[in-house]
């Protein structure tokens, strides 16, 4: 275990596998999101530590961590493999649920492209015990069949310029039971590369964390 003034990196046990996870614990937190990536990504994903930077300055713990070992990584299909990232997914909840330093923490999901399926079929399973679901740039349509049973607020962030994954997402809210919003950012591609692009997920991530993760 390493830590620095912000994170600790941390292993997840799944039976003789180990995922590995950098947790920002902030003192006093208001609650913990944790970070289901997109395919070929991990927890080093430059976009999501930024936004995870700005959630620890707000308040909010963080958990993000490898859903596929290097090994399983190396297999193509894996990274789509949405049933095995939402086992994964669920694996980390439930290390967070049990760890004594986060185990009293409301939970949120943060879900980007690919990932943003495992986290809301991971919230369908899981159901009020997930606080708030945020996806970025998400592909909601890979869990299309749980979108029905999810009882958790959700937030789904596009980009102006993905006219596709807009589309995507769209017809996703119109599936989804519970409290749901669709936020487009203007001028924004899939990637959100654009400045300011990440900054404006973060300031709604934050909104939407502030209004529902509680206990």
């Amino acid at each position: 275990m390493i830590t620095t003034d912000n994170y600790t990196e941390i292993e997840i046990p799944i039976g003789n596998t180990f995922l590995n996870g950098i947790l920002r614990l902030k003192k006093k937190s208001k609650g913990i999101v944790l970070f289901s990536h997109g395919s070929g990504s991990s927890r080093f994903s430059s976009r999501n530590n930024y936004v995870a930077e700005l959630l620890f300055e707000q308040g909010f713990s963080s958990l993000l961590f490898d859903l596929l070992t290097t090994q399983e990584e190396m297999i193509y299909e894996n990274r789509f493999d949405i049933e095995l990232l939402t086992e994964r997914l669920l694996y980390a909840t439930s290390w967070v649920s049990s760890n004594k330093e986060t185990k009293k923490l409301p939970v949120a999901y943060f879900g980007a492209s690919t990932g943003a399926a495992s986290a809301l079929k991971a919230a369908a399973i899981l159901g009020k015990n997930i606080k708030a679901v945020i996806s970025r740039g998400g592909r909601p349509d890979l869990a299309m069949s749980s979108l029905s049973k999810i009882l958790t607020p959700t937030l789904l962030i596009v980009g102006g310029n993905d006219e596709v994954v807009i589309e995507l997402n769209k017809k996703a809210k119109s599936e989804l039971s519970g409290i749901r919003e669709l936020k487009i950012i203007n001028g924004a591609s899939h990637l959100f590369e654009e400045p300011g692009a990440l900054e404006m997920v973060a300031k709604i991530s934050i909104d939407w964390l502030d209004k529902y993760l509680k206990i």
